[in-house]
């Protein structure tokens, strides 16, 4: 305690309700904030399809490698210290993108600052969790595990969606006097109050966020040593049954989503001329980031008791259905357009729900056959990280694609690109029974887990 920024009580004085949503809250928002809503404020302002897809993908792989450089939060300084200052640091960084957007070469200077925020997010989150299971013995963790989602997921609601549909509103104000400039000056606006949250979050956390109450006996004292213990959790992980072909049905899961998930944001703002649906900022606000979230959260509980009741291994197939095939309903969006609101929104809430669904079926075959073992959640950190690449890597080259083939050719390709999973899950063996592992970590895991799922 005495290494803390703050002397703060003891953990067991500080009720979780005091820090646990806020700190989780402070988690979401900086990673919505570079994966989805930066699609859309660079979308607004003009940027290529290509270049947004490219680096907005790219900005992803800080969270998926956050794993390598893990072991050295052990080491050095507290837990609570990087969580307050990587806020501090993330808050500085939105505030910054602010001040440069105004610049002729914004994007370059923008995408490097994100850089930036990826790593003091990603590091962020590791800090965060550690704090979580250091700070709280299993009881309480489990008790406040709902509070986690609950807050990681509003700040999705917040962030994609209120300050989306907040700088939709200032766009149309800015434009009675400089039409050209206004959507510059509204998402300076929103970067501003993205930065001015987490900073007010940093300083708040400054006071109220515990230390640590366990020892550090048997933790690395070197980099050498957690360098050691690293290399030999990776050696095991690769070592085990079916590993090979676990890789491969956990990249391929997700690949239409990967080819998906940049172009959708820019598909449903396209003008109709382009083969859009030309949804304002407002619509997409509302649409998208609200009613979308809540969708999803839905979908993640009922299908983690879904599974609960029918077993992992019975219903793997049908799980893959449910979270690929509705992505149909952006090939029939590019092919009608339609312009109904209803009809859009309709479509949007029941794609994240089968999205949501679907998306605990991977969850749980990563906690279920890949993680089990002495090094089980490293393990299970390993299996996120492949499944994150295989998301990141089809998104960066999406922008391209599409651009080649238009809209209805690459929603086409997409549910193609799905094939694989779908004939990997009837024929993927399972090296553990389906019935060793509860539902609940699942859930709460699906739930929180917007940083696994990237839409």
């Amino acid at each position: 305690m005495s290494k803390s920024l703050a002397s703060a009580p003891a953990a067991k004085k500080l009720s979780p309700l005091s820090w646990v949503p806020s700190v989780y809250f402070a988690m979401g928002l900086p990673f919505v904030a570079l994966n989805l809503v930066s699609v859309i404020m660079f979308n607004n302002l003009g940027v290529d399809k290509v270049q947004i897809a490219f680096w907005t993908s790219l900005l992803t792989l800080p969270y998926t490698l956050k794993f390598l450089w893990s072991p050295l939060l052990e080491i050095y300084w507290t837990k609570k210290n990087f969580v307050v200052a990587t806020q501090a640091i993330s808050g500085f960084c939105f505030a910054l993108i602010a001040f440069l957007l105004p610049l002729p070469d914004f994007f370059s200077w923008v995408v490097a600052v994100m850089g930036v925020i990826a790593i003091s997010g990603a590091t962020h989150d590791i800090a965060t969790d550690g704090v979580y299971l250091t700070a709280l013995d299993k009881t309480t963790q489990s008790r406040f595990i709902g509070w986690q989602g609950a807050f990681y997921n509003l700040a999705k609601v917040l962030a994609n969606g209120g300050l989306v549909w907040l700088a939709g509103m200032l766009m149309t104000t800015f434009r009675e006097n400089s039409p050209e400039r206004a959507p510059f000056y509204a998402w300076m606006i929103i970067m501003g109050l993205i930065g001015l949250i987490l900073v007010g979050l940093s300083i708040y956390h400054f006071f109220r966020l515990p230390g640590s109450t366990q020892s550090n006996v048997g933790k690395p004292k070197n980099f050498s040593e957690s360098m050691n213990e690293m290399y030999r959790v990776l050696v095991d992980f690769f070592r085990k049954k079916y590993i090979w072909i676990y890789i491969l049905f956990i990249v391929c899961y997700r690949l239409t989503e990967g080819f998906a998930m940049k172009m959708v944001p820019i598909f449903l703002q396209a003008p109709l001329s382009e083969g859009g649906i030309a949804l304002s900022n407002e619509a997409m606000g509302t649409l998208y980031g609200v009613f979308g979230t809540v969708a999803f959260i839905v979908g993640s509980i009922l299908g983690g008791y879904f599974i609960a009741h029918f077993g992992l291994r019975k219903v793997l197939f049908t799980l893959v259905c449910i979270f690929n095939v509705p992505f149909v309903i952006y090939f029939l969006f590019s092919v009608f357009q339609p312009q109904n609101l209803v009809v859009v929104g309709s479509g949007l809430v029941a794609e994240y729900f089968c999205y949501g669904f679907g998306f605990v079926g991977l969850t749980m075959f990563m906690m279920q056959q890949v993680a089990p073992g002495k090094h089980s959640m490293a393990h299970y950190a390993f299996a996120s990280a492949i499944m994150n690449l295989g998301v990141m890597l089809p998104g960066m080259i999406s922008g391209w694609i599409c651009e080649q083939t238009g809209y209805e050719l690459f929603f086409i390709i997409a549910l193609v690109v799905s094939v694989p999973a779908f004939i990997l899950a009837w024929f993927i063996p399972f090296a553990h029974s389906d019935k060793e592992a509860g539902v609940t970590e699942t859930i709460d895991t699906a739930v929180k887990g917007e940083e696994d799922s990237q839409f």
